[in-house]
């Protein structure tokens, strides 16, 4: 009989965010030798029931937002405790890990980390306590613990003497089609900015401060929610005056955002902090070139053969090389080939997925 196997953390399928995206892909390339049942929240998803590949249990939001996250966490155990007929259960994410003593009763659980969202600006003191007290239980109640980035890894051995297993988030290739919509003279005509949650970490003022110093004045694209913290928003739309930039808000359309990315001329990916970010693997595999921050986790994906470097959080350095890259662009086409073919060789879902399942038969 195939394992029966419930997953708390993504909150929802179909995906939106990185974390559900991985939670997605894996379950796609494991749906026929395992059965997945997906907990979920109705602020992220409305498919209950079956669906390809796995069941999903909705439960209704709570009322009040700010408790929404615990409120899922919190139910999502304590069904799985009382009515779950679950071989083991794999959680997702640091923030639900207080929820392992409970799930720890009945069930042995794997633990992915995908970063450390105390990193996060907009948490205040509390909150950022509360995730690295959730990071010791973490590490401590879980049977498996693994993590999507390699750097996060070193700081977990200070903390632990418990074997952490790196596996790297993984991509599927795609087949995108040119929008009919599309005029040729548009394409590879803009610089793109592109994140799920546009926040100060994620670089996109950096980005814009360094067009300011160029004086570039030809189309930018920043895709993304750039309403998580309103008074970031006033700042990058104050950096954006004078530039010709266009934002579009977060695309839900999967497709559509992937034309996006194969489109840009060049993409921008300036993130303080990220553990292994979906969307450069995603632009990787649109064969786009790229200029990213020299963060060691962006360093433990790609080299400076594969995409173009910049100093972090300088956006002097990143203004030169932006300028670097608009005058080599043959050289910037060749990078981005090369990145592909790395991707293609070791971050593709059929073989990430591989890694999983060894650790689901372990336990």
């Amino acid at each position: 009989m195939r394992k029966k196997i419930a997953i708390i953390g993504l909150k929802g399928l179909p995906a939106l965010g990185g974390t559900a995206t991985v939670g997605e892909n894996l379950i796609e390339q494991l749906k026929y030798e395992y059965d997945f049942v997906v907990y979920a929240i109705s602020s992220h998803t409305d498919k209950s029931g079956f669906n390809e590949g796995f069941f999903q249990i909705v439960f209704k939001k709570f009322p009040i937002k700010k408790l929404n996250v615990l409120y899922y966490y919190v139910i999502s155990a304590f069904h799985a405790l009382i009515k779950g007929d679950y071989d083991f259960i794999h959680l997702h994410l640091i923030d639900g890990a207080f929820v392992l003593p409970i799930l720890r009763l009945r069930f042995k659980v794997i633990s992915t980390s995908h970063g450390r969202p105390q990193n996060v600006e907009k948490w205040n003191i509390l909150v950022k306590l509360f995730f690295s007290v959730n990071e010791r239980i973490f590490l401590k109640f879980s049977n498996i613990v693994t993590s999507v980035s390699l750097p996060l890894i070193d700081f977990y051995k200070e903390l632990t003497d418990k074997g952490i297993i790196y596996i790297p988030n993984g991509i599927k290739l795609f087949d995108i089609k040119p929008l009919e919509q599309s005029k040729e003279e548009e394409r590879n005509a803009y610089l793109l900015f592109a994140a799920g949650r546009i926040i100060p970490l994620k670089g996109c003022h950096l980005f814009l401060k360094a067009l300011q110093r160029i004086g570039y004045n030809e189309k930018v694209l920043i895709i993304g929610d750039v309403d998580q913290m309103p008074q970031y928003k006033m700042e990058l739309l104050r950096l954006a005056q004078n530039l010709n930039v266009s934002f579009t808000g977060l695309l839900k359309d999967k497709m559509l955002l992937m034309n996006y990315l194969e489109n840009a001329k060049l993409f921008v990916f300036p993130s303080y902090f990220e553990a292994m970010s979906i969307m450069l693997l995603e632009v990787v595999a649109m064969k786009t070139p790229v200029i990213c921050s020299d963060i060691p986790e962006n360093l433990a994906i790609f080299s400076d053969d594969e995409v173009v470097f910049f100093r972090s959080n300088n956006a002097e350095d990143l203004a030169e090389k932006i300028i670097w890259a608009l005058k080599n662009e043959d050289e910037m086409k060749t990078k981005a080939l090369k990145a592909y073919s790395r991707l293609k060789s070791e971050y593709r879902w059929e073989r990430i997925a591989r890694k999983y399942d060894k650790l689901y038969q372990a336990i």
